[in-house]
């Protein structure tokens, strides 16, 4: 029975993910900043460990926790929506912290045991912003863009040890709270030069009707985990479907 660990599973993908492995027979290590037991179904085969993928200390607690794996889906990161302009550079920090630097971090913790044994995956969560840009993104699509590269990148090296790198690149879900922890980051609001901007934006979000579901990025996500032949790059989504070159 194979075992697979996915970091950011307290909503959203993950936790959806971490419930569509458990369904299909998967062990399942679902890592968290805080640890929620009610976030999944109780199973033998699920195990919820405090994970914060900004600190190298719970890194290397969490991976000695795990213990051997087969799949490692780095699923954990933040958004931010805002103008540059409107920006702290505190903010910016902390979205590389979490989204780039958290994703290598992961990815480099666990890399001996995958390349001792000569086996394992690891499929890093993306976005379809690095697919077609869009304003008041550019913080957060430079922080998923540079893991796409980084992912083409690895995928390269870790081949003569039968390691696979793949990336999955889920559109907008509405019914993740992605929208409303990104807003929550403008600090004091959208400048007012880009007021017109953000409105039209926002407007063209509510008019949207090809959107994507947490079923396809775990669908996406099992693909990339147990199919070899499957592209490095994953769309999941009507709408990041229909973006892909």
């Amino acid at each position: 029975m194979k075992t697979i660990l996915i970091t950011g599973c307290s909503s959203g993908f993950g936790r959806d993910t971490a419930r569509y492995f458990l369904e299909r027979e998967w062990n399942v290590v679902a890592t968290m900043r805080a640890p929620d037991p009610d976030v999944l179904p109780r199973s033998d085969r699920l195990r919820i460990v405090a994970l914060d993928v900004t600190d190298p200390e719970s890194i290397r607690r969490a991976v000695d926790a795990a213990g051997p794996i087969d799949v490692l889906v780095n699923n954990a990161g933040i958004g931010v929506l805002n103008a540059l302009e409107g920006m702290a550079m505190d903010t910016v920090r902390e979205v590389f912290e979490t989204n780039t630097f958290g994703t290598i971090a992961m990815t480099q913790a666990v890399l001996p045991q995958f390349r001792q044994r000569q086996a394992g995956v690891v499929v890093n969560v993306t976005s379809s912003v690095t697919l077609k840009w869009l304003p008041l993104l550019s913080v957060y699509t430079a922080s998923k863009a540079a893991i796409n590269a980084f992912s083409e990148t690895l995928a390269l090296e870790l081949t003569p040890f039968n390691v696979r790198v793949r990336v999955v690149l889920p559109g907008r879900a509405p019914e993740t709270r992605f929208s409303e922890h990104a807003r929550g980051r403008m600090q004091n609001g959208i400048p007012e030069p880009y007021a017109d901007l953000a409105q039209r934006v926002f407007a063209g979000w509510e008019q949207a009707t090809a959107v994507t579901r947490s079923l396809d990025v775990a669908e996406a996500i099992w693909r990339a985990a147990t199919d070899p032949a499957c592209p490095i790059r994953l769309a999941a989504g009507e709408d990041a479907i229909a973006l892909m070159p």
